[in-house]
């Protein structure tokens, strides 16, 4: 009877391990499977979303009437289709509206805004100016300053969307070319290609701001369209319609360089000549043509 009893009590235990087993076999097929499922739902979900936000990223039109209005905003002069303003103001009814962000520099005076150690300094600590807007220049050169100076920024580019601008304008890409050698175009590509895919998140379209010499690097930054300042006078028009196929605004300064726009590319881009102060209407020194 023992012998017996021992001999089923064996039966016992391997039918009871059976059943673990076979149970934690389909337990962990059952888990494959459920984990299966929502990987692909999560990779469905991703495309969507992507696609959606691609669809709402709307370009500026080709060859508009433009208005550059960055100090203050007013009545858009008759013709107007597209006017760009600063992330302060409010967007102009009706027309495509870009939002004017300053991202590489600091507004005249607004140096005690930022953190010190966010401001470009030289060897001898001083910090480094655009010296002809009195602008400071913000300290591209490592991934955490670069980080927290987007931080800043993106707060602006949040303003824009939340006002429902169509597009932003990211000010001073060029700033390298002024910081006695301290920042490199491979730092500021880095940088702005953090505010386009922050800019597209919110569903703007980002502008290039000047540097022509960095047009071969627009799909790398993620960039939309130009917004070029005197591109007549520097003969570079040419170098923004080809990289962005004819998706650019020319901001022109002089009468020279207005003519030398026009005569190239009146049929094809957007162009105004605007006063160095881009002062509104009331102002004695306003100044508003086109081609």
């Amino acid at each position: 009877m023992a012998g017996e009893a021992l001999r089923i009590e064996a039966v016992i235990k391997e039918r009871k391990s059976l059943v673990i087993t076979t149970s934690t076999a389909r337990i962990r097929r059952h888990l494959a499977t459920a984990l299966t499922l929502v990987a692909a739902a999560t990779s469905i979900v991703a495309q969507q979303t992507g696609t959606a936000s691609a669809a709402a990223i709307t370009l500026p039109p080709l060859h508009a009437g433009f208005d550059y209005q960055i100090t203050s905003p007013y009545d858009p002069p008759a013709g107007v289709t597209v006017v760009s303003r600063d992330h302060s103001a409010e967007r102009a009814d009706g027309l495509y509206n870009i939002c004017y962000v300053n991202g590489f520099q600091v507004q005249p005076g607004a140096e005690s805004e930022w953190p010190a150690d966010l401001l470009l300094r030289d060897k001898d600590g001083k910090v480094v100016y655009d010296t002809t807007w009195k602008e400071a220049l913000l300290d591209i050169r490592t991934a955490d300053k670069r980080t927290r100076i987007a931080d800043q920024v993106n707060q602006w580019i949040d303003e824009c969307a939340n006002k429902r601008f169509d597009a932003v304008e990211v000010d001073n890409y060029d700033s390298y070319s002024r910081s006695k050698g301290l920042l490199t175009t491979d730092q500021a590509v880095t940088f702005i290609t953090m505010l386009a895919k922050h800019s597209h998140d919110r569903g703007l379209a980002i502008g290039q701001k000047n540097a022509a010499e960095l047009v071969d690097k627009r799909t790398t930054a993620g960039l939309d369209f130009a917004v070029s300042e005197e591109c007549g006078d520097t003969a570079e028009c040419g170098d923004y319609a080809s990289a962005y196929d004819n998706h650019v605004i020319d901001i022109e300064y002089t009468e020279a360089g207005l003519s030398a726009a026009c005569e190239g590319y009146a049929s094809r881009l957007s162009i105004v000549l605007r006063d160095v102060d881009v002062a509104t209407p009331r102002d004695p020194g306003y100044v508003r043509k086109t081609c």
